[in-house]
C-alpha cells in the first residue's frame, strides 16, 4: 500500500506475513483430564468442564473441528448449587406416549442421579449439533472418587 504526503513524499507499507493454523482431525492430540467435583459449584463447574470439551484452553481451537480433551469428574454426589436452586430448578423430558411430560425437580434427580444432573449442565453449555453430542461422549461422569480410566493416565485439573 501506497501514499503520498502533503509534500509528494512517497510511504509504502508493507502487510506483516500472519501465520494461522487450522486444525485437522488427523493432527489433533486428545489429552485426560481429571476434577474433582467436592465442593464445586455445578454452574461453574459445567462452564469450565465445557470449554475443556470444546477445545477452547487450545491455541490450535477452531470451531468445525472438535478439538477438545476427554474429562473425567469424580465424586458428582458432592457437588453444591447456590441460592434457592435445590428446590426451584427443574428438570423435563418426554417419553414419546401421550402424556409423557414428565417434570423432576432438582432435589430429587440429585438424589438418584447426581451423574445425570451435572452432564445435563454440561450439555447445555456445548454446541446444539453432532459435534455437540461427540463432545459430551468425551464426559465421563461417576459418582464416587473412583473411575475406571486409570489406564489413560488423566491429568488432575484445578478448577478453582
Amino acid at each position: 500500500m501506497q501514499w503520498r504526503d502533503k509534500e509528494g513524499t512517497i510511504f509504502t507499507m508493507q502487510a506483516k506475513q500472519q501465520k494461522s493454523t487450522l486444525a485437522y482431525n488427523e493432527t489433533i492430540k486428545q489429552d485426560w483430564y481429571a476434577v474433582d467435583a467436592d465442593g464445586q459449584i455445578l454452574g461453574r463447574l459445567a462452564v469450565k468442564v465445557a470449554m475443556i470439551l470444546m477445545g477452547k484452553h487450545k491455541p490450535i481451537y477452531t470451531p468445525n473441528v472438535d478439538t477438545g480433551d476427554f474429562v473425567v469428574i469424580t465424586n458428582a454426589d458432592k457437588v453444591r448449587v447456590s441460592g434457592k436452586k435445590a428446590l426451584a430448578k427443574e428438570y423435563d423430558y418426554y417419553t414419546y406416549h401421550v402424556g409423557g411430560h414428565k417434570v423432576v425437580n432438582f432435589e430429587k434427580m440429585f438424589a438418584e442421579k447426581p451423574e445425570k444432573v451435572i452432564s445435563e449442565a454440561v450439555r447445555r453449555m456445548l454446541p446444539k449439533s453432532k459435534m455437540g453430542k461427540h463432545m459430551l461422549a468425551k464426559l465421563k461422569v461417576y459418582r464416587g472418587s473412583e473411575h475406571p480410566h486409570a489406564a489413560q493416565q488423566p491429568k488432575p485439573l484445578d478448577l478453582n
